[in-house]
Parts: C-alpha cells; structure tokens; sequence
C-alpha cells in the first residue's frame, strides 16, 4: 500500500482511529483528518488534525483518497459512504496496519473468550523468550503496533466482526474460531450477516496456515489446515477431561490448580495450545505458560466469600453465550444478577439451565422488564434499577452456599462506560455491602 502525498480520511476518534492516523502520515500520506460525527469528540493527540461533528457536506469538502473506519463505525450508513464520494476505497484500520506489520499474526475470534485467549497466547509466547503484543480489541490497536521500532515477533489480535467487516488482503497465519452465537443484533439485520462477517478470518488464508476450531462449529469449505479442540472427551485434536487437556487418550496439560481449570476456560487453553504449536513452540514451554498465567479481570473472578455465599464477577459478560457458560460451570445454587442495555437478543435458550441451576434472578437496567418476562416461568425473579440494588437484594436472598453469579449477559451502554466500569461497580457494591 503506498500512502505517499495521500489525503486519508480517519473515521471515529477513539484510540484505534488516533493510531491509524498516526501510522497514515509516518508511511508518508499528505495528510491524515480524523473525522467523528460526535461534536464533542476530542483528538488527545495534539498532533493530528481532528473534525469533530463531521457532516456529509465536510466528507465531500476533503475529497480523501482513502478512508480509514474504526470498527465502532458502521460501513454502510450514508455518513460512512459520504467520504467514498470521490470513489476513495474504504478500509478498517486492522486493514491499514496488516500492511505495515512485518510480524507474525495469530488472530482470534469467536462470540466468547476471545480476551482471554489474546492474554493467555501473548503470555506464553513471551515465558518462552518471544516477543508478542496483544492487540486489536485488547491491548493496543495493530497501527500502534505496526509503529513500533522494533516491531514484536508476534502480533496476538483480538479481531471482532466489526473489524471483520472492513478486511480485504488481510490474512493471519495462524486463526483462532473459539465459538459463535448470535450476538450485536442491534447491529446486524440477521445472524447470518454476523456469522457471516466472523467467517471472513479465513478468506485470505491458504493451505499451508492454520484454522484452530473448536469441534462442533459450522464451518465448511475452509482452506487452511482444520484443527479443532473440546471440552467434550475425546472429541477433537485436543479435549477437556478430569482438569487435564488431553490429547490421544494421554495427560497434556494439568490444569488443576491454574487459573484455567473451568471448562469454558480449559476451551481457551486448548485454543492457545494449539495456536502456539502451530507456530512452533513445544508442549513444555506452553504448559509453563498456562500454569502461572492470571486471566484479565471481569471473567468469572472472585470478589468475596463470606458467610459461605460466593460472590462471582462476570461483568465481560456482554451476551447470553457468556452468561450461559458461566451458569453452566457452578456448582452451587446461583442468585443471578443480569441487565444492561437492550442489543435485541432472545434470552429463553438460558431458561432449562437457570430452571435446574438457579434460585433466583435479579434483573436491572433497560433491559430488566424483558428478561423477568423470560426467566419468571423457570425463576422466581426481582426487578432493581441499579447494581448496588441488585447486590442488596442478592445479599438479603442469599443462603450458606450460594453463590451470587453477576453475569449481566449484554452490554452496558446504558448506565457504564463499558464492562470495566460495571464491574467495578459491582466488586465495591460487594465491598460496601458487606463491610470489606
């Protein structure tokens, strides 16, 4: 790709759109604007020239030669399409950066778990001397990346439909698909168009690179080589049985006493195993990778146990697939805390699992009305407004033995910034609630 004296228009003022600017105008482009329809929107690089409250009529004034989506932006909204007025191509910034990255790539995608395979394959390659940078939708955008001097071994991409969308020569070596369920139906008019935008991690792929795949996903017609992995024993290259990864009936991975040891997890482990296999690191260096390794917070982790009632956050759980797992992996009695903002997602596939696993649901935020609806038949079910609600009412319905699951199961645009800030929410509500 050759930017040199380009006028490249930068769509969306967030992090991945200030990097794709910045690599734009390094590679020799003309100029580099940032373009974002909120009036508010503020560049934090003083150094890059910013539009904030962009209109149509401000696309056609600049006449870019490119453009350059973030992956918040839809494609195919006429605000999008304004800046192709001229018959500029249209890229994402993943698109952008895969040109100027020398490195090897190890993409991961799936509807769940993608965060957490990111973290686990960028930790063992670097335990085993290899530099990795976990990037994309965790860690750094891959322009940040590809501007680095020097650049890592190892660019380990989280990568969303969204960013999908926008690929077009984009090709990793090595590509993970963890798992799919319909999800960002606010976003797309079918699950097919967002089945459709995932599978587009293998369109460039060829023979000789690798598709690790969970068994059991609907997946035709790939062109690398097919690998897959399960947590149902026996099923696979590699399978989850008794706490160990297996594979040919022999113990490869004790997971035992890790952070990985549940079966949602042990998937993610499975996944990053063969990842980094294929890229030629042995079974040892992995499994001492996999042992000392401490998942990203928000997934399943432990705030408290007092009084014998358990308190789980799950605040990354941004979809029913999620909440799902985690239902599925408890134990004991479950108060499920759930809500957040409405992405038009049918909630009764989780009703025989809360039915046999559940004693209570506690519902907040947008969507509260429509899931007591849903879970009622199957739950005795509570509707609050807030989260600290929620964990009031959790803490006066608890009983020894409990554990008190927050799993919202859809995003939180409605009251947070995003899950991180849910669920900090929720561990101080905890904390205050119960005087730690």
């Amino acid at each position: 790709m050759n930017l040199n004296g380009k006028k490249v228009a930068i769509l969306g003022c967030g992090r991945s759109g200030i990097s794709a600017a910045r690599l734009a105008l390094a590679k020799g482009a003309a100029d580099a604007c940032i373009f974002d329809a909120n009036p508010k929107a503020v560049c934090s690089d003083p150094a890059i020239r910013c539009c904030p409250g962009a209109t149509e009529s401000d696309a056609r004034a600049y006449a870019a030669n490119l453009v350059v989506i973030s992956p918040g932006i839809e494609a195919d909204i006429p605000w999008t399409l304004s800046f192709c007025c001229a018959g500029a191509p249209l890229i994402g910034e993943t698109e952008l950066a895969y040109h100027y990255y020398g490195g090897r790539i190890i993409a991961i995608t799936g509807t769940n778990g993608k965060t957490t395979t990111t973290a686990l394959i960028e930790h063992i390659l670097t335990q085993a001397g290899h530099s990795a940078k976990a990037c994309g939708n965790y860690g750094y955008p891959l322009s940040e990346v590809a501007l680095s001097d020097p650049a890592p071994e190892f660019a380990v991409l989280e990568i969303s439909s969204f960013q999908l969308e926008t690929i077009v020569n984009f090709r990793p070596e090595v590509a993970i698909w963890l798992n799919f369920a319909p999800d960002h139906m606010d976003r797309y008019r079918s699950v097919d168009d967002y089945y459709n935008a995932k599978r587009r991690l293998f369109e460039n792929m060829s023979a000789d690179q690798y598709a690790i795949v969970r068994e059991g996903e609907q997946l035709p017609g790939l062109v690398p080589r097919r690998i897959g992995f399960s947590s149902v024993t026996g099923s696979g290259q590699l399978y989850y049985q008794d706490g160990c990864i297996m594979e040919r009936g022999q113990v490869l991975i004790p997971l035992r006493g890790t952070a990985m040891e549940q079966a949602h997890n042990a998937e993610n482990t499975m996944a990053a195993t063969l990842a980094c296999r294929a890229v030629g690191l042995s079974d040892d260096a992995i499994a001492a990778g996999v042992r000392d390794f401490c998942p990203p917070g928000h997934r399943c982790e432990t705030v408290a146990e007092i009084d014998g009632v358990l308190w789980l956050n799950d605040s990354k759980s941004t979809n029913l697939h999620s909440t799902e797992a985690a239902v599925r992996s408890q134990t004991r009695p479950i108060i499920l805390i759930a809500g957040g903002k409405d992405k038009g997602l049918d909630y009764h596939a989780i009703n025989p699992m809360l039915a046999q696993k559940a004693r209570l649901c506690i519902c907040f935020g947008q969507i509260a009305d429509q899931l007591i609806d849903t879970f009622s038949p199957v739950c005795r079910s509570l509707r609050c407004e807030t989260v600290d609600e929620a964990v009031a009412l959790a803490h006066r319905n608890a009983q020894r033995g409990d554990v008190v699951l927050f799993s919202p199961g859809t995003s939180s645009f409605d009251q947070f910034s995003g899950y991180v800030q849910r669920g900090e929410c929720f561990r101080n509500a905890v904390r205050r609630t119960l005087n730690l």
